[in-house]
Formats: C-alpha cells, sequence, structure tokens
C-alpha cells in the first residue's frame, strides 16, 4: 500500500504561485527528504500534507485514504519541527503524555507507552526534568518521541536538526533513520542541507520554484542529475561547469569525443559539461595542463583550484598539494562527463 500520494497539489499566496502541480507516490515506511533553497515550496508542502495550510487544488491521501478534506486532528499525521514546540513546565513525562492525555487513554496505558517511548529515545532516566535541563539533542528526542507515541500513519519533519550544532545534527539524524526503521513508518522530512538528504532519504524529491526538479535515491540525483540545477545543488565541492563548444565530433576546450546523440539532442554548437571534482585527477602523465589557483587542506582531501585556459576547475587531491602558481598535469575520467542543454538546462546524457 502507498504510505502517502498527492496529485496535482498547487498554492498560491497573493497571487505568487508558491506549489504547482505537485504529484508523487511514497510506498508505506518510505523516508522522502523534501530538498530545495528556501523558498521553494518545500515547508509549505509539508503543511498541505498535515493540514496546517490548505491547498488550491489538488488531492492527498495517506495510506489509502483521501484526507485533504479533513481537519489536521482526523489526518492521523505527527508533526515535529525545528523549534521542538514543548511544555516548559511540563516534565519529559509529561511532554511525552501530552497527546495520550488529549486523547483520553487510559491513565495505565499511558504510562506504558511513556515509558517505552522514552527507553527507545535513551530518555528513561530523564523522565522527571524539564526541557530546560536537557540539552538540544534530548529536547529534539523529546519532540520526536512525543509523535512516536501517537503512533500516527505518517511523520512529518519540519528540519528538525537546523538549531543543532553539526556534531549533534549527524548523531540527530542516524538516530532519526534508526527509529524510522524501526516503527518501519512512512516519514517525510524537509531540509535545506543535502548532506543530511544524501545520508538520510530512500528518496529525496529537490524543489526547484514550486516544482520537483527531480524525484529519485540520492545515488540518482547525483550520478544521474536530470538537469544542470540538480548537479549544481547535489555534491560538495560543487560541480564543475564549463560552458563547451562541438566542433565536429570533438568537445572544446577539451577535445574529447562527442557522442552523435549528444549533438542531435544539443541541436547546435553549444552545451554545458558537467564534471564532479573527484573524475579530475592530478597526475603526472595526465592529458591536460594548467596552474594551481589555490589548493585548501581539508583532512583526508585537498580541494585544488586549477586554470585550464579561460576555466577555473576544482580537483581533488588524496595525497599531492600543489602550492600555487605552479603548473601541473591532470586527467579526467570522459566517461563521468554530463551534458546539459544550454538553454534548458536538461540532462543531454539522459537522453540515450
Amino acid at each position: 500500500m502507498a504510505g502517502l500520494v498527492l496529485k496535482d497539489v498547487s498554492k498560491r499566496f497573493d497571487g505568487t504561485r508558491v506549489l504547482r502541480e505537485i504529484s508523487l507516490e511514497l510506498e508505506a515506511g518510505e523516508l522522502l527528504v523534501l530538498l530545495g533553497p528556501s523558498g521553494c515550496g518545500k515547508s509549505t508542502l509539508l503543511r498541505i500534507i498535515a493540514g496546517l495550510e490548505e491547498g488550491d487544488s489538488g488531492e492527498v491521501h495517506i495510506d489509502g485514504k483521501r484526507v485533504d478534506r479533513l481537519r489536521p486532528r482526523d489526518r492521523n499525521v505527527a508533526m515535529v519541527f525545528q523549534n521542538y514546540s514543548l511544555y516548559p513546565h511540563m516534565t519529559v513525562a509529561k511532554n511525552l503524555a501530552f497527546p495520550l492525555k488529549a486523547a483520553k487513554v487510559q491513565k495505565a496505558e499511558i504510562d506504558e507507552r511513556v515509558q517505552g517511548v522514552a527507553d527507545m529515545l535513551d530518555l528513561g532516566n530523564r523522565l522527571k526534568d524539564r526541557p530546560g535541563q536537557l540539552s538540544g539533542g534530548q529536547r529534539q528526542r523529546v519532540a520526536l518521541g512525543r509523535a512516536i507515541i501517537r503512533e500516527p500513519s505518517i511523520f512529518l519533519l519540519d528540519e528538525p536538526l537546523s538549531n543543532l550544532d553539526a556534531d549533534l545534527r549527524v548523531r540527530m539524524r542516524q538516530e532519526i533513520v534508526s527509529i524510522q526503521r524501526k516503527l518501519n513508518k512512512t516519514m517525510v522530512h524537509v531540509t535545506h542541507d543535502q548532506t543530511e538528504a544524501l545520508s538520510m532519504a530512500d528518496r529525496i524529491a529537490l524543489l526547484n520554484e514550486g516544482h520537483i526538479e527531480q524525484l529519485g535515491t540520492p545515488k540518482d540525483l547525483y550520478n544521474r542529475p536530470a538537469s544542470l540545477f540538480v548537479a549544481k545543488f547535489i555534491g560538495l565541492p560543487k560541480i564543475n561547469v564549463i560552458e563547451a563548444e562541438i566542433d565536429g565530433d570533438r568537445l572544446i576546450p577539451f577535445g574529447t569525443l562527442v557522442m552523435d546523440y549528444i549533438k542531435e539532442a544539443a541541436g547546435g554548437e553549444k552545451c554545458t559539461v558537467g564534471l564532479r571534482p573527484e573524475s579530475i585527477s592530478i597526475a603526472g602523465d595526465g592529458d591536460y595542463h594548467g596552474t594551481v589557483e589555490s589548493c585548501e587542506y581539508l583532512g583526508d582531501h585537498y580541494e585544488v583550484a586549477v586554470k585550464y585556459q579561460d576555466h577555473l576547475l576544482t580537483a581533488i587531491s588524496v595525497s599531492a598539494s600543489p602550492e600555487p602558481g605552479k603548473e601541473i598535469r591532470f586527467s579526467i575520467d570522459k566517461s563521468a562527463m554530463q551534458y546539459f542543454d544550454s538553454v534548458t538546462g536538461r540532462n543531454l546524457s539522459l537522453e540515450d
């Protein structure tokens, strides 16, 4: 059974179109990350699923039931926000119990479920504490626990890790994935952080100006981006983008062979080439030569900026640390080159 189905969901605010006919389907138990820059519509879409915003058109189905005409409390969803939304005067136990008390669950069952969720989240020894006595990660776990204890059909997380420091974000995203796997519940997680998306998602929906630019696995978006927007948004360091010319069957500036289907799809003498930094290798016997502009040490590798003709390329080196101003040689993995239409940005490499 599908855990979530969206059909042509659209939304405008003050005449500005925020969402444009969003359609997707999630299997029950799947973790989807809604990724995109600020203002792309991802939080609005999450709020429409929850019922906190009303779409102008389209349908929302959860576990096979249409819910877009239902009130939020009747949709059986649980939402977790970035600001925790805990009651500061209540203990952890009372914060966890609050949704069950509101639903008039019997006290014995409440106590049992509070203890179970607290143990799952490693909060069993903090039940008598108030939120002000907890760390940021512990407060976020309480917020997750309050969602879990309701036993919802779907979890909706709106940038829940954005207020945490870097180390805690890493640990919390691992915990969220672990909890989601244990519960086997559908989850939609909103973030603008691509590392968070790549490490957590079964699939990613990358939004751009209110529409889904690409929906796929993290590997799909990284290795087979549907457009130049996707290629530039996903990946650190950023993909190298080169405005290239097609001269006969050769690509300028690299002189590599251009396949006929690429030339036909490009429909002209120009295209945009994308090349990941890890596909450029600094080697003494490399086919190309350039000048080192800068070299940054990042622990397990160096990021090297290389001036090649009129282009500035980023390469990754795991051993060599070339000095700025030094002439070097390098090679490129031609099979890793992505070709994009210079006007529309669509990936011509996927047209074969």
